[in-house]
């Protein structure tokens, strides 16, 4: 298993970068976004891997953050989202602007995007939206001081997505725990990023 590889940028396409390690090549297919972070780097640019073996090709793709491959991974894992569906859908929009429209169920975000109709759209929505909220799900246990806020459904669904866009849990639910608990999902995430972008 290639976890990462690491050395200089030799060559780029429109979904390609290739890395020379070792005076080796390593062709990994990438998205536009993790292309716009490596082009201009002089010295040496570390991808992170995940390897696709099918039985008529073996294929390396790479990313340039933790955030962008996770969401690889997840949006393979749908029926129907192929590799080069994935790195459509992630050259099109960044790894947290992909988290939210998840969470957010808005399906239509998706359907902007070359090669995705409006069925695998929803299809994308109806299977991550799940797996997002178990993989970043936490219980009121582990920060008692919010106990309030993970008591209500829809802001326990905020917090989870912004646990999901990278900020921890108590950040998260500090910043709800500010809001008018009568809130949609969305408008609390919203502002919840607001907040919390405030302080960075």
């Amino acid at each position: 298993m290639i976890y990462s590889v690491t050395g200089k940028l030799i060559h780029t396409e429109s979904d390609l970068a290739v890395i020379q390690c070792g005076g080796v090549g390593y062709a990994c297919r990438t998205t536009l976004n993790t292309l716009a972070q490596i082009r201009d780097k002089q010295n040496e640019v570390t991808l992170l891997t995940y390897l696709n073996v099918r039985e008529d090709a073996v294929e390396l793709f790479g990313f340039y953050s933790n955030e962008e491959l996770y969401s690889f991974k997840l949006l393979t894992s749908v029926s129907g989202v192929g590799p080069k569906v994935a790195l459509s859908i992630l050259s099109s929009v960044n790894p947290s602007s992909f988290a939210l429209a998840v969470a957010t169920e808005d399906s239509k975000a998706f359907t902007k995007i070359k090669g995705v109709g409006p069925k695998l759209a929803q299809r994308i929505v109806l299977e991550l939206k799940d797996k997002i909220t178990k993989e970043n799900a936490f219980s009121a246990a582990q920060i008692p001081d919010f106990e309030p806020v993970l008591g209500n459904a829809d802001s326990s669904e905020a917090i989870s997505a912004l646990v999901v866009l990278g900020y921890s849990q108590s950040e998260a639910a500090a910043a709800i725990s500010k809001l008018d608990s009568s809130l949609s999902v969305e408008e609390k995430i919203k502002q919840g990023l607001k907040a919390l972008s405030s302080f960075k």
